[in-house]
């Protein structure tokens, strides 16, 4: 569920054209100076009660329905059917950053106000229900679990899944369906992330102006833009993929996850960690780094982040980094937040490995028409190039200090 397209093939179809999500705010707040965000504005109510039911639209987050929807997307498309026989080998991992922020903001307000609350505003404001929440509606009864590790909680929430898959206990999962999702732009949190000076600040901004303020790497970019959105996959052990006849579109074989332990917010200048998240997917992959061919850029359109994974890349991969391809899909979806690393995930298998036998290529970084002399590697500048490589490395820097780094292999 993305800016840019609900579904698989219409999300692929824009990165592949390069379309942007990012818009004007449908909705204008004295309070902040923000006026644009990358909102899934064909994802409303209908769409949102068709998942969870008209009278639930109201007593849940918004990330509840359109994680949702992209779990049983996720699921069509892997054909398992979660049922009698299946219910207990599928667990569930959600990967979110603020949860229900959303909602718990509501409830607050109605309590300020000398309104009474809602009776599930403590449920909903816990992130480890929202992914009970999943599990009770798909049907789902191996373990419901919720990772929130800032930006990288979605990769994370793969790279869990990718550990449990690999355990022998009693009860373990056969498969996992993980989606990173977050729902929350409102006033309160664009205000939060302007006084952090990290968001696209540009009032009065035209509609025509709004579309390219998400610039990664960008000589012109002015921080990230606030996006949502909600994306899935089903993870699974091969055997169970078998026993369906299900041919995988990917495979998940490294991740890596370090903390700079340095700064709430900033990233350490020597990268030293960034650059061993990287190393330690590859190694996990049984990959040396020059067989990795594309970088998914975690590359958020801010100053610093954009000059420093830069940085890190060439850190991490020397000469080699000259002759990778990469990419950043958030000119496309802005910042979707603890969804970042699984909308990438998604984006990438779509583009590089599609089903409808068209022939793979590289989503573009959009609004990348003046290049930064400090960011000087390959990202696929504006247009999407045919490619038929296999091997993605796709990485997360998260607030707090957290990287992450996923080693993806596409199937042909």
């Amino acid at each position: 569920m993305s800016p840019v397209g609900l579904g698989v093939p219409a999300f692929a179809a824009s990165l592949r054209a390069g379309v942007g999500g990012v818009r004007k705010l449908r909705w204008s707040d004295e309070r902040i100076r923000s006026v644009v965000a990358a909102e899934c504005v064909d994802f409303g109510r209908p769409e949102a009660g068709t998942q969870v039911g008209a009278p639930d639209v109201d007593r849940l987050p918004r990330l509840v329905p359109m994680a949702l929807a992209a779990c049983r997307e996720a699921l069509g498309l892997a054909g398992l059917e979660v049922g009698e026989a299946t219910s207990r080998r599928v667990g569930v991992i959600l990967g979110t950053g603020g949860g229900g922020i959303d909602f718990t903001l509501d409830q607050a307000d109605s309590m300020n106000h000398g309104k009474r609350p809602s009776v599930w505003a403590i449920t909903n404001a816990t992130h480890g229900n929202l992914a009970g929440e999943l599990s009770i509606r798909l049907g789902c009864k191996g373990p419901s679990l919720c990772v929130s590790t800032g930006c990288a909680s979605s990769s994370d929430a793969l790279g869990l899944a990718m550990e449990l898959l690999g355990s022998q206990r009693p009860g373990s999962p056969d498969a996992w369906v993980v989606v990173g999702a977050d729902a929350h732009v409102r006033w309160e949190t664009l205000l939060g992330m302007e006084l952090m000076k990290v968001i696209a600040v540009r009032e009065g901004a035209s509609d025509a102006e709004a579309v390219t303020l998400s610039r990664p790497f960008s000589r012109t970019r002015c921080g990230y833009v606030l996006g949502e959105g909600a994306w899935a996959v089903v993870v699974e052990r091969p055997a169970f993929a078998r026993e369906r006849g299900t041919k995988p579109r990917a495979r998940a074989l490294g991740y890596g996850a370090t903390c700079d332990a340095f700064h709430r917010v900033r990233p350490s200048p020597d990268m030293v960690e960034t650059v061993r998240a990287m190393h330690l997917a590859v190694e996990d992959a049984g990959w040396v780094p020059g067989d990795v061919e594309v970088i998914g850029y975690h590359g958020t359109s801010t100053v610093l982040n954009d000059v420093s994974e830069t940085a890190a890349v060439k850190a991490a991969f020397g000469a080699h980094s000259l002759r990778l391809v990469g990419t950043s899909i958030k000119g496309a979806i802005g910042h979707p937040q603890g969804a970042s690393g699984m909308a990438s995930v998604v984006g990438l298998i779509a583009c590089l490995s599609p089903d409808d036998g068209s022939g793979g290529v590289i989503p573009p970084t959009i609004n990348l028409d003046e290049a930064d002399p400090l960011c000087d590697l390959d990202y696929t500048p504006n247009a999407a190039r045919a490619s038929e490589a296999t091997r993605v490395l796709v990485n997360c820097l998260a607030f707090g200090a957290k990287n992450s780094a996923l080693a993806i292999e596409m199937v042909k």
